[in-house]
């Protein structure tokens, strides 16, 4: 009879995964990683307002950097994954130890952000999905010809049809919700949860999210009001 032996290493590394601060870890790493593509994404995609040439310059680039983007996009579906599955588990650990519901549901300490993280999830998921099946893969592209490489025409004409922009600008205000609560989190994990600093600390994770929001959503806004057209 034999036994497979199991390092100890590995023995921590699932010990730490089964745990509520290892999955809550996991959560703040991955969501600072997420974070951080959510401000190139949108620092790259900013470029529009500086013209087509610019524009397609910036995408032209990704593409000349295909080892590195391919290990990007490796990381950041990596980081998707664990972010769901530990949100996901850590629902469900939460519901386990309160399988009683309260009578009454008040929302005690809570932000209205907090209480729709695990469904805006989902949804800012489908959102993707369906962003890259339009704009990167060319498959969803209502009422216009997707030009492979000439993406400022794409983004314009894709913006241009009312309901994908609409479906754009809800996603991003749920994204706005989702970061908010998110980096208020991150700033409590890493210890800054002094009562002296709250207030300033959940102005600041507001006006970041804000920020973040008013910048995805002027695009398909400024196409739709004829600011940026081809």
């Amino acid at each position: 009879m034999s036994t497979t032996a199991v390092s100890p290493r590995a023995l921590r590394v699932v010990g730490f995964w089964d745990s509520t601060n290892g999955k809550k870890a996991v959560m703040a790493v991955t969501g600072a990683i997420l974070f951080l593509f959510v401000i190139g994404h949108l620092a790259g995609n900013l470029q529009i307002y500086e013209g087509r040439a610019k524009y397609n310059g910036y995408a032209h680039f990704l593409h000349t950097i295909g080892e590195v983007l391919w290990m990007v996009r490796v990381v950041l579906i990596a980081s998707v994954v664990l972010h769901i599955t530990a949100t996901v588990q850590l629902a469900l650990r939460k519901k386990r130890a309160r399988p009683i519901g309260y009578s009454r549901k008040q929302a005690i300490a809570s932000s209205y952000a907090s209480r729709t993280m695990y469904w805006s999830g989902p949804i800012l998921l489908a959102f993707v999905i369906f962003h890259l099946l339009q704009f990167t893969a060319g498959y969803i592209h209502p009422q216009s010809q997707f030009i492979e490489g000439d993406v400022y025409h794409n983004v314009i004409a894709g913006f241009s049809v009312w309901w994908v922009s609409a479906w754009y600008i809800f996603s991003m205000v749920l994204l706005g919700m989702h970061l908010r609560h998110g980096i208020w989190s991150m700033f409590q994990s890493v210890g800054f949860n002094h009562p002296r600093h709250t207030p300033i600390l959940k102005s600041a994770a507001l006006a970041i999210a804000t920020l973040i929001v008013l910048g995805y959503i002027s695009i398909p806004i400024s196409v739709l009001l004829g600011f940026v057209k081809e």
